[in-house]
């Protein structure tokens, strides 16, 4: 007996699943999310709770993979060199895609042009610390001790072109004041040298520097965002300075993600969308809020332009102060 031919309406659905194949193994595909340092730090807390939040939004599995390496280039650059097609996502933060293009002269890509900004969700300011046995409570105190020792006061960095650093050159730069940068490699041995007196101050990241300063051992100064901190409200900005040349003093760490080149814009949209809902949690900001960080939300384009405000004000200062990531 002969098999009766299919219909034309059989056909087309055959057709249509057909065509709708890919779609549904892109949806498929793993959404992995690149953070360029190693585990621990702050990028990597909030790359795994991003991470667990967009994949119950996406129903999609989404992974963190730590790819630590040359400040952070070596890490970015596999996400520069993915497949565009929303799969590779890149932690970014304002070190790696602001600053390092003006500190490291051979690099192989242009974070600008080959990256594309998804949405940025926190910021991050430092906070200035001082041993407890210096006798400095304000930001006033401080540089006049520094002016009665020209050359010789100095301050610790958690190395050569981190935030830390470039902190404290723009305080130098911007008050005149003479100071000696001593480079460590990490934030940890910086603020034990900082506890014990070998350096008079440093410009720190909140966590680690948040418990002795509890336990009395360190004396916060100032923070270096444009507002104080839930966690420190008794310590003012920096602008709040009687000085002049801090009033517009800002030195924070924004944090966000961003695609490969080429990556639709169907699909940053939508990852963008599903970036800022996740963000938006309660339980995303109860993390921002133990790391120190704030909430700062902002679409694909205002993430792009403050990457570009910041990545401008960095160079210059780079530039100025002759800052190499060996230096």
């Amino acid at each position: 007996m002969n098999a009766k031919p299919p219909s034309r309406r059989h056909l087309l659905c055959a057709a249509l699943a057909t065509l709708a194949l890919p779609a549904l193994a892109q949806g498929n595909k793993i959404l992995k999310i690149v953070v360029p340092f190693a585990t621990g730090g702050a990028n990597d807390v909030f790359a795994r709770q991003m991470a667990k939040l967009l994949s119950e939004i996406r129903a999609q599995a989404v992974v963190v993979e730590n790819k630590p390496g040359a400040g952070g280039n070596v890490g970015t650059e596999q996400v520069v060199r993915s497949v565009a097609d929303g799969a590779t996502l890149l932690l970014g933060h304002t070190g790696t895609v602001s600053i390092n293009p003006a500190l490291y002269g051979n690099l192989k890509f242009d974070t600008q042009k080959d990256l594309v900004p998804v949405a940025m969700f926190a910021s991050s300011a430092l906070v200035l610390v001082v041993p407890a046995s210096l006798p400095a409570k304000t930001i006033e105190e401080l540089l006049a001790l520094a002016a009665a020792k020209p050359g010789g006061f100095n301050y610790g960095s958690s190395g050569n072109g981190t935030g830390s650093h470039l902190s404290g050159e723009l305080l130098a730069y911007k008050t005149g004041a003479k100071l000696t940068h001593v480079p460590y490699k990490g934030t940890a041995p910086a603020l034990t040298d900082l506890v014990g007196g070998q350096v008079q101050f440093m410009f720190s990241v909140i966590p680690p520097a948040l418990a002795l300063i509890k336990s009395g051992r360190l004396r916060a100064i100032a923070v270096t965002g444009s507002q104080r901190l839930a966690s420190m409200p008794d310590v003012p900005t920096m602008g709040e300075s009687s000085l002049p040349g801090l009033a517009l003093f800002e030195s924070s760490l924004t944090y966000g993600l961003l695609a490969p080149r080429g990556t639709s814009e169907a699909i940053v949209k939508e990852l963008s969308a599903q970036v800022l809902k996740a963000a938006a949690t309660a339980e995303f900001q109860t993390r921002l809020s133990a790391e120190g960080a704030v909430l700062r939300l902002g679409n694909s384009s205002e993430y792009a332009a403050q990457i570009r405000k910041e990545s401008a004000q960095w160079a210059a200062l780079i530039k100025l102060a002759a800052v190499t990531a060996e230096s």
